[in-house]
Order: C-alpha cells, then sequence, then structure tokens
C-alpha cells in the first residue's frame, strides 16, 4: 500500500489493524506524531477541519517559506570586521604595547630598547615605556637609579617623579630615591628639568637635588661604579648609605644610636656583606651585628 493512502487513512483515522502496524513503521510516522500533538497546543478564533490528504498536500505545497537574501558584500565586510577585531585582541592581549621591566633587590639587568639604546637597571628600580610608537617618543619612565647608553636618534626622555633628562644621543646615569635626584653625563650632554629649574651638563659634570638644594660637581669616571657592583657616595646623609646596603643585599638596617643625617663619603661592594659593612661602619666608628633574621644591627662603638 502506497504512504499516500496509509496517511490518509490515518488522517481518517480507518487504518486496520495490519495497515497501522506498517504505517507505524514508515520513517516519516514520528514527525507526523509530532506535527498532530503540535497542532494541539494552538488555539485559534477560526478553525477549519481538515478533511482529507489532498488537502494537507495542498497546504504544504502551498505553504511559501520566507527567505532572506544575503548581500556579499554586506556578509562580507562582517566576517572580515569579525576577523579584524579578533586579531586586534590577540595582538594586543600577547603583545601589550607598555613594557615594564622591574628588578628585585640585589639584582640588576640590562634591557635593550627598540632603537638599541641601552639601559642597565639598578638593584629595586624600573623602567616603563610604549614599544609601539617609540620612534616617534623616544620617552621611559624610571623609579630608582638607571645608566643609560642612547642610540643617536630624536629626543631621548627619562621621567622621573622629581624631574625629566632630555637628551639626543649619550651616556649618563639617573637616580631618583625618595627625596634624593640625582644626574651624571658621562658622554655628550643632557638637560635636566626639575621644577622650575633647568640646568644643562656636559661630559664629567653631575647635578644633585636633595632636600630642595641644588648641587653641581663633577667625575673622572667613564661610567657609574654600580655597574661593577660597588656603590660610591660622597658627602650624602647614612641614611642614603644605609637603604642601598639594604636594596644591594636585602637585609633590613636597624640604627641604634647613630644619626641618620650623619654624612658619609667612601662605598661599598656588592659581593661581601662583611667587607661591604666593614666600609661602612669603621670611617664613623661604628660597630655592626648579624642576626639570623636577615637583619643588620648597625650602632656606635663602645670605647
Amino acid at each position: 500500500m502506497e504512504d499516500k493512502s496509509l496517511l490518509e487513512k490515518w488522517l481518517n483515522d480507518s487504518l486496520t489493524e495490519a495497515e497501522r502496524e506498517t504505517f507505524q513503521q514508515e520513517e516519516a510516522y514520528p514527525f507526523y506524531e509530532r506535527l498532530i500533538a503540535d497542532a494541539s497546543h494552538f488555539k485559534a478564533s477560526q478553525f477549519s477541519e481538515l478533511s482529507d490528504f489532498e488537502t494537507l498536500q495542498k497546504k504544504i505545497r502551498t505553504r511559501e517559506v520566507p527567505v532572506r537574501k544575503l548581500h556579499p558584500t554586506t556578509w562580507l565586510l562582517r566576517i572580515a570586521s569579525v576577523f579584524v577585531i579578533g586579531f586586534a585582541l590577540y595582538y594586543f592581549i600577547l603583545f601589550p604595547s607598555e613594557v615594564k621591566v622591574e628588578t628585585l633587590a640585589a639584582q640588576k639587568t640590562t634591557i635593550e630598547l627598540p632603537d638599541e639604546s641601552q639601559v642597565v637597571l639598578n638593584a629595586l628600580s624600573a623602567v616603563t615605556y610604549n614599544r609601539r610608537n617609540w620612534e616617534d617618543n623616544r620617552t621611559l619612565e624610571l623609579k630608582g637609579e638607571a645608566f643609560f647608553d642612547v642610540a643617536k636618534g630624536s629626543r631621548f626622555d627619562v621621567v622621573t617623579p622629581r624631574g625629566t633628562v632630555s637628551v639626543l644621543g649619550t651616556e649618563f646615569n639617573v637616580k631618583q630615591r625618595a627625596s634624593a635626584f640625582e644626574v651624571i653625563c658621562y658622554e655628550g650632554h643632557v638637560r635636566v628639568v626639575s621644577g622650575t629649574q633647568t640646568e644643562e651638563l656636559r661630559a664629567g659634570e653631575s647635578l644633585s637635588f636633595l632636600d630642595g638644594k641644588m648641587t653641581r660637581g663633577s667625575t673622572s669616571l667613564s661610567g657609574p661604579q654600580w655597574k661593577d657592583n660597588i656603590s660610591d657616595f660622597r658627602e650624602v646623609p647614612f641614611s642614603e648609605v644605609v637603604a642601598e646596603l639594604e636594596r644591594q643585599y636585602n637585609v633590613e638596617v636597624i640604627l641604634e644610636g647613630v644619626s641618620a643625617n650623619t654624612r658619609f663619603t667612601g662605598g661599598f661592594v656588592h659581593d661581601d656583606l662583611e667587607n661591604a659593612l666593614r666600609s661602612i661602619t669603621e670611617p664613623l666608628g661604628l660597630s655592626y651585628d648579624l642576626t639570623q633574621e636577615n637583619k643588620v644591627i648597625l650602632k656606635t662603638r663602645e670605647k
């Protein structure tokens, strides 16, 4: 028996038992069952009874399914937009434009900038710059101390909380620690702007600001000593010496009966704590004790 006749009889509820079993084995039977079940949930104000298969077939054939036409240019642009946005997100997440390099206590590191300029960072220091527009804007932010060997090119700015150092291609050192700000020029010349003051430095000249007081000086060295693991000081408060010792050895220094404002000239090495302690205590008549908690106690030597 043809499917058409079985379907017509099924709709009219006139199938024999044998025909019903045959019809239920048809592949499309579950679909017809769902169709009738779904139709039973609808209510309409005007309802006409489906009388036979021919009427159902006619309705199915004459039903129009709306087709949405996509303009080829529109959907291509949408695909391209999704691709561009996705690529941009991927690029900016994996390759951020801002670069920040930090050092820990007792650590130094050398950075090569996009123009092949080099920066050597001292302990507990940080530089931040934008590598994506570096060719148009050679500017970086510094917190701490760093030595710069700048490739020739456009203006190069080092911005610190205490002032800005500008150069066109030279070697210089910048230190900004707490209230101290110091610039030493080893090659070429630099311009230093701090607050309302603007100063020019040539090779061999230095400039320091401490507690609002500006001091100019000179140096015969070809570079900062700390690059060779030596910290040197000239007429600085002892508190600066102690702070640098803490940075280079990752220790805590406690002063007992010792003035932090005492002026100190000298230095210490970065690879031998005992040697370093003797270098800063003996000139001032101090003694030191090392504890197991990585602490150093400095006090006046007993007579």
